[in-house]
């Protein structure tokens, strides 16, 4: 790793997810009532509330609504969730005068054109091995694991890996 992406990764206060192909791995499945079911992975889950424990606030931004990132979202204690966001970028731009963060303080995780605005602008850009070409040329880091499939615990843990190390300097 270069170590200007580890000076980026030090300055992180915030981490930013998509939804469908990241935290989830993209499928949008619908029982016979019409109700929508989203499948999680559990170490990904751990390691969003790994991230909150060394004090970086987590936020979900996505374009669809659903009670279940809703409820996923409680589970998980991320205290920013933003739904329904066709431009994830405006969302960004309300957390960040909210928290008076900066664009380099953020670190996001997306994985195909709707997050391409926020990925263009932050800090430091993450996407799954899955992503589409369009997000990975632009990515900072492409994790080696799938969404859904263990990509934000290996993302998590290298951005905790240089919290870190920057607490202990």
């Amino acid at each position: 790793m270069s170590k200007k992406l580890q000076d980026k990764l030090s300055r992180i206060k915030l981490v930013a997810f998509d939804v469908d192909g990241v935290l989830t791995n993209g499928e949008i499945i619908y029982n016979d009532k019409g109700e929508e079911i989203k499948i999680f992975n559990a170490k990904d889950g751990q390691g969003m509330a790994l991230l909150r424990k060394e004090g970086l606030l987590t936020a979900i931004i996505t374009a669809r609504t659903s009670y279940i990132v809703e409820k996923r979202a409680k589970d998980l204690d991320i205290p920013i969730v933003y739904q329904g966001s066709k431009r994830k970028i405006n969302s960004l731009d309300e957390i960040l005068e909210k928290y008076n963060l900066d664009y380099s303080e953020v670190a996001y995780v997306g994985d195909d054109i709707p997050d391409i605005c926020v990925l263009e602008k932050v800090g430091v850009a993450f996407c799954p091995a899955d992503a589409i070409d369009e997000v990975k040329e632009i990515s900072d880091f492409i994790s080696s694991k799938q969404g859904g499939k263990g990509a934000v615990r290996e993302i998590c843990n290298l951005i905790l890996k240089y919290s870190r190390e920057l607490k202990s300097i």
